[in-house]
């Protein structure tokens, strides 16, 4: 059985911190690919075991269907990425591969981080969502109890695994 394939991509919004450590918290076994918009640039190439892209490599293996990547997160998304993916707009890395990924019918996450949403964001939101992408942007509980800004990130992160079914014990769960 081959790896499950997940690309992480962080667009300029503020909170580039959560792509990076959702990055370094996905388990070992899982191909992961990160996707730099020029806001968000770090390198991470060999410390992190994973595949960098530029955002304008648009010929990237990820950039096909046929690559077969399993899902992808976008955190954090930007108004500006978020609106170009709603409108069909593949200009970039990260746009296209979030087509690619509505297309193929896989999970496509999107991490917006704008506060609060105005009503174009949330009419393209509500586009997407009735298209099947999954708009979780990073809200935090209370039920975990998280006392410092690192549980508060693992409890985001945790929730954005268990809607990729990638089992973690990042928070402190309902009970």
């Amino acid at each position: 059985m081959s790896k499950r394939k997940i690309v992480i991509a962080s667009s300029g919004a503020s909170g580039v911190n959560l792509g990076l450590k959702t990055l370094k918290l996905l388990p070992q076994n899982i191909d992961k690919h990160f996707i730099m918009t020029k806001n968000s640039q770090i390198v991470l190439d060999k410390e992190m075991n994973l595949t960098t892209h530029q955002n304008e490599d648009i010929s990237a293996s990820i950039a096909s269907g046929s690559f077969g990547v399993d899902a992808m997160i976008i955190a954090p998304c930007s108004m500006n990425t978020l609106a170009k993916i709603a409108c069909g707009i593949s200009d970039n890395l990260v746009t296209r591969c979030a087509a690619v990924m509505i297309k193929e019918q896989k999970r496509l996450i999107l991490a917006p981080r704008e506060m609060p949403f105005s009503a174009i964001a949330l009419e393209n939101m509500q586009k997407l969502a009735t298209l099947g992408v999954i708009i979780a942007p990073p809200v935090m509980a209370y039920y975990s109890e998280q006392q410092t800004l690192h549980e508060m990130e693992n409890f985001i992160i945790g929730k954005w695994f268990d809607l990729l079914d990638i089992e973690n014990d990042l928070y402190k769960r309902w009970k």
